[in-house]
């Protein structure tokens, strides 16, 4: 791969994964290579049995991603640019869908597709020197790869609609203010306190993981009692698995648990 970085093997960090991307000499901006090379990580990651927890992270400490390459674009036929399309769609679905948990470690720039990226992602951590947007009414656009409807449902609608219209840009203590990132750390720090948080999950069952990724992302969109539903039908898959028994028993015997995801 050559637009972004797989690690899949961290000291100290069982079964945490990481992929960076890697076009620092345009801020990490997303081209027709890197959607392809990020897909095949994916592809990879769904076959490793031993991952818990994904970190995404740009190369060095100016941007994670300021979207889309518009060098690139300029001039593109319609016809290249929605195929095109289809693949930075393809790329944010697969954040979305990946069974467990994924973690936007924003180091700089996160805007447009960059930040939709972001919004994909379970959760976000950001640097101090972060930036976030979605600029693309300043372009004659509008987020196409879920940013609108994601935004809306991580802070306030008005907030969300404030942002979209203006496209303007907002630093990590305001996102934080606001509820858009969890945390914010040193850029020095960044990397290694996003590992930690998720070596806390990779650490804990992974079927109640992935229960909790699908009973979260399907219930908010249900009411209330059918989501009650849910939750219950996810509970009694996790209370029905050996993983239960083998976590009550390693509580019981001050261990480790040994999770098989059974």
């Amino acid at each position: 791969m050559n637009t972004i970085l797989l690690e899949k093997k961290i000291d100290g960090h069982e079964g945490v994964a990481v992929i960076t991307y890697n076009r620092p000499e345009s801020l990490n901006a997303l081209n027709t290579q890197m959607a392809t090379e990020i897909i095949d990580a994916f592809h990879q990651l769904e076959q490793d049995e031993t991952i818990r927890a994904l970190v995404i992270t740009g190369t060095g400490t100016k941007s994670f991603c300021v979207g889309a390459d518009l060098k690139e674009r300029n001039r593109m036929t319609p016809k290249k640019w929605k195929e095109q399309h289809r693949l930075f769609e393809e790329v944010t679905e697969k954040i979305r869908d990946f069974p467990f948990p994924v973690i936007a470690s924003i180091n700089g720039y996160a805007l447009g597709g960059g930040m939709e990226m972001a919004l994909s992602c379970d959760f976000r951590v950001a640097s101090t020197n972060a930036v976030l947007g979605l600029p693309e009414a300043k372009l004659g656009l509008i987020p196409g790869i879920g940013g609108t409807q994601l935004i809306a449902r991580s802070i306030p609608v008005g907030i969300a609609k404030e942002l979209l219209f203006t496209g303007k840009h907002i630093d990590a203590l305001y996102a934080k203010e606001i509820g858009l990132v969890n945390h914010v750390f040193p850029q020095e720090e960044l990397l290694q306190e996003t590992l930690k948080i998720a070596s806390n999950i990779a650490r804990n069952a992974p079927l109640s993981l992935q229960a909790l990724k699908k009973t979260i992302n399907q219930g908010s969109h249900l009411d209330l009692s059918t989501a009650f539903s849910l939750d219950l039908a996810y509970y009694y898959q996790c209370a029905n698995s050996e993983d239960r028994i083998e976590g009550i028993a390693a509580f019981n015997e001050k261990r480790k648990a040994n999770w098989k995801g059974l």
